[in-house]
């Protein structure tokens, strides 16, 4: 048993990792796209009108927003999927493990959205980015975590992971909070009938999984129509689908959805959104762009503030004996981890469209220099702290 234990564990990093490989060639594939010949064709798809219509229901975005609303609500749902099974069976079901990267979690929010604030206070539109270098793209840190081989102790990657779950949970309270925008209160009620349905299914212990998906999609929809973003419907779903059969405890309806969605994300969803949105077009771009308080703030905040929150709140509750560094890790292997968390690609940029993409400010500045930057830098700093930290293989 131990050992399919950690022959599952290895795939799944493994797959995560390969993924985040991917996202990388994604995002330089979408810069090279906008910074060259091949941007008309670029921008041409993205702009893409797509329209899906049903009586006097109507769908009507372009491609790019297909994207960001469609496609990541699947992202969602896994990321609701996976935090399920680890509260309820997983690493976070018992509460030791979650102490450390919950603080962590919370320090790594809070004090990059102080470094962004600091810059952009004075700015009501600019302070709605405040959340963006909030974040932590795990498939794109495990991507560099690979490039480490077998040095890397098991211990860093569940710390990663569970880290980065309670940074989903931070960000998915976020754009609950503070990026919807005008409610319908008609669509909503029809979000909180498919609630309500998806309860009684789960309560009934329904494990097919077809009636799920049908309502899911309705409340996606009535989710687009009513303001809370749609996104969310995605985490909402998940927490509804069973994790096993009261009568075949063989069957996990969960775990099976988890499963076949991995590769789905891993190898689709997010090299498709990144390559969607981390088009920077570089041309014309002048030190007023670049050292524009958004793009600096974000830059700061996901280098210098993951750093500085996350190692800092962890060294807090582990001298106060409140919480135990992880086997296999020492201080110089923690500040590395802290550091490779300021990769906040995906979700960075994901909240970037949130706060910009009805402001009309997208102009004066690019957001994504700042997520870009700021990723990069965190990247290759917390590799190299890493890589002089592991000096030889260790067995896990």
């Amino acid at each position: 048993m131990e050992n399919q234990k950690h022959s599952f564990i290895t795939a799944f990093f493994k797959m995560e990792s390969s993924g985040g490989i991917l996202l990388m060639f994604a995002a330089l594939l979408a810069v090279i796209f906008a910074n060259t010949s091949l941007i008309h064709y670029y921008d041409l798809l993205l702009s893409t009108p797509v329209e899906i219509r049903i009586g006097n229901l109507e769908i009507a975005k372009p491609l790019l927003l297909w994207i960001n609303d469609g496609l990541m609500a699947v992202f969602f749902f896994l990321v609701g999927l996976e935090l399920k099974r680890e509260l309820i069976e997983g690493e976070l079901s018992d509460k030791r493990n979650i102490i450390l990267p919950g603080v962590g979690a919370i320090g790594g929010m809070l004090v990059p959205a102080l470094f962004y604030l600091y810059f952009n206070y004075d700015d009501p539109i600019a302070r709605n980015g405040w959340a963006i270098p909030a974040a932590t793209d795990i498939a794109f840190a495990l991507g560099v975590l690979s490039l480490l081989g077998s040095r890397v102790p098991v211990s860093i990657k569940i710390f990663l992971t569970s880290l980065a779950i309670f940074d989903d949970i931070g960000a998915i309270l976020i754009i609950a909070m503070f990026y919807t925008s005008k409610i319908s209160f008609t669509a909503l009620m029809v979000v909180l009938v498919c609630i309500i349905v998806l309860f009684v299914l789960n309560k009934r212990n329904i494990i097919s999984k077809s009636p799920y998906i049908l309502i899911g999609l309705i409340m996606w929809v009535a989710a687009l129509k009513s303001g809370v973003h749609a996104t969310l419907a995605g985490v909402v779903l998940a927490m509804f689908i069973p994790i096993r059969s009261a009568a075949q405890p063989d069957i996990s309806p969960l775990k099976e959805m988890e499963h076949d969605l991995h590769s789905v994300v891993a190898f689709f969803v997010l090299p498709v959104f990144a390559f969607a949105n981390a088009g920077v077009n570089f041309s014309g771009i002048g030190l007023d762009e670049i050292f524009h308080s958004v793009p600096i703030g974000i830059a700061l905040g996901l280098f210098l503030g993951k750093q500085i929150g996350i190692f800092g709140l962890c060294w807090i509750f582990i001298k106060l004996k409140i919480a135990n560094l992880p086997k296999g890790m020492n201080w110089t292997s923690l500040y590395g981890t802290s550091a490779l968390c300021g990769i906040g690609f995906t979700m960075s940029l994901f909240i970037g469209s949130l706060a910009f993409e009805e402001s009309g400010v997208n102009q004066l500045f690019d957001e994504r220099l700042g997520i870009i930057f700021g990723s990069l830098i965190s990247g290759i700093v917390g590799y190299a702290i890493l890589n002089a930290n592991l000096k030889k293989p260790i067995d896990n």
